[in-house]
């Protein structure tokens, strides 16, 4: 007998509104539904994946922003369709793409938290400290970061094919959900193999910052959200003239947020891409500004691990005053002046366009 998610649906009602609180808030419940189904059946496969399936809850539910979905069912709304919760579901699956890219984004960059608590591969390093299993908890932590970041991709397709979904609404979504999945991991080994190259080069790291999180974050779900309601081409194209720009906006504000977030706002130490050498857009401006003892200082820096919190203020400072700091702040009003002036272009619904314009906002300036 298969397990085929026989809790499926959940919601016994469904309250369709254009508020973006409430729509996370519905996307939220979607979630700790399905994810209440699913570790029920890993509890009953075996005891031994009660951590897997409590860290996979708490990794999930904790606190993300959920803009893929958001970014989905508004481009869903945008075409003037009325949702339903089967739409909702679809859309809220891409959630856990995300949290595959986070899981395995972590071990990549051998980062030790994630949205203030440790990272999933320092969490099974430590249960396997704490039982006192044999072999290397590190290589431990690792391979079921890896496991479960696999479990997360399995379960988004999982749960958008279980989402109650039309077969037409269902096919018409999936040349797009692939295409979002194969970018995703085409643009984290660009990044992958940046941070390898050990060079610097402001339209690579764009590159790597527009497919590695900015298509998949905001253009493919918009698309998404349009395959859902079979949109016309023309607001496909209209929703890339947003999406891009927009999508290379938000990655550009993560990589201030790597150098210069508030911890408390991150969930990561101040600095953390310093530690982790990230090639990014902002470090490859401030390399090419930078004169020779402000590149020296920057390059013996970057990368290294050990950074303290007074080298790390040392380097901020450094980027700041080559004028990165400040050039990518433009760059990013001006991407978002660009993609909002593609809403402008027509075939977008009142309530989409509202909701788009909102969305951007909150993307750029991370408020939501």
């Amino acid at each position: 007998m298969f397990h085929s998610g026989s809790g499926y649906p959940y919601a016994v009602s469904f309250s369709p509104t254009n508020d973006l609180k409430e729509i996370r808030n519905l996307v939220n419940q979607e979630l700790l539904n399905f994810v209440a189904v699913e570790n029920k059946y890993l509890n009953e496969i075996a005891s031994e994946l009660a951590p897997v399936a409590t860290a996979m809850e708490r990794f999930l539910l904790d606190s993300g922003k959920r803009l893929r979905p958001l970014f989905a069912y508004i481009g869903f709304l945008g075409t003037g369709s009325k949702p339903s919760v089967e739409i909702l579901r679809a859309c809220a699956a891409l959630e856990l793409v995300h949290v595959c890219a986070l899981m395995h984004d972590d071990v990549m960059d051998a980062s030790d938290t994630r949205r203030g608590a440790p990272s999933i591969h320092k969490a099974f390093e430590a249960l396997h400290d704490e039982e006192k299993l044999s072999g290397s908890s590190e290589q431990f932590g690792i391979s079921a970061a890896i496991l479960l970041g696999d479990l997360a991709l399995i379960w988004s397709a999982q749960m958008l094919h279980n989402s109650g979904l039309s077969p037409n609404e269902l096919i018409r979504s999936l040349p797009v959900y692939d295409e979002m999945r194969v970018e995703l991991m085409a643009g984290q080994f660009l990044d992958v193999y940046e941070q390898a190259l050990g060079t610097q080069n402001v339209e690579r790291s764009l590159k790597v910052a527009r497919y590695k999180s900015g298509k998949y974050t905001i253009e493919r779900p918009l698309h998404f959200g349009a395959a859902l309601a079979s949109a016309p081409v023309e607001l496909i194209s209209t929703y890339s003239d947003y999406g891009i720009p927009l999508g290379e906006a938000f990655q550009l504000r993560d990589d201030l947020l790597g150098v210069f977030g508030n911890p408390e706002t991150t969930g990561k130490p101040a600095g953390d891409d310093l530690r982790e050498g990230k090639r990014t857009a902002l470090i490859a401006v401030a390399l090419e500004r930078a004169n020779g003892s402000q590149k020296s200082l920057l390059l013996s820096g970057i990368g290294d691990a050990n950074l303290t919190s007074d080298k790390v203020a040392d380097l901020q400072q450094v980027i700041t005053e080559t004028g990165a700091t400040s050039h990518i702040e433009s760059m990013i009003s001006k991407l978002t002046s660009t993609s909002l002036s593609a809403l402008n272009h027509g075939g977008i619904s009142p309530v989409g366009k509202q909701l788009l314009t909102e969305l951007a906002i909150l993307a750029t300036d991370r408020k939501i």
